[in-house]
């Protein structure tokens, strides 16, 4: 038995494409930019890469209702290769993410994330990270 598990960090690239198959299954998709800086100095470029991101069932319906366009997002997934030639003729291939969990990691800009947090209980403030003054002093006194 084998086991694969991708974490991916992004950008929500367009709205969520949500329907039902034939046999009355939800399906939800969007895409995802995920970038990372290479080089240093004046070599350093940003690298792109796509992946399509798939969610099924009740889970798809969630997603459907609460992710937006340009939204970050940590995703949970199964990841797959999938090759194909492109229009000009270059060989070309495509990641596709069969999504089991997500995270939001910037909120939207709107009412219905305003009234999400006020009725979690969550103000929307970032706690300021403790300082050494805040530890116990046993704590403090570890040599690592």
């Amino acid at each position: 038995m084998t086991y694969q598990q991708l974490i991916i960090v992004g950008n929500v690239g367009r709205d969520p494409d949500f329907k039902y198959t034939e046999s009355g299954i939800a399906v939800c998709s969007f895409s995802v930019a995920v970038n990372k800086v290479v080089g240093r100095g004046d070599q350093r470029t940003e690298k792109t890469t796509w992946f399509r991101v798939t969610f099924w069932r009740e889970r798809a319906e969630t997603v459907s209702q609460i992710v937006k366009k340009g939204q970050r997002i940590l995703v949970v997934g199964e990841v797959s290769a999938n090759a194909y030639m492109a229009q000009d003729g270059r060989p070309t291939a495509t990641l596709e993410v069969t999504a089991s969990d997500f995270r939001l990691l910037s909120p939207r800009e709107d009412s219905a994330t305003e009234t999400a947090m006020a009725s979690s209980g969550s103000s929307g403030l970032k706690r300021p990270a403790p300082s050494s003054d805040d530890l116990p002093e046993e704590v403090g006194d570890l040599p690592f």
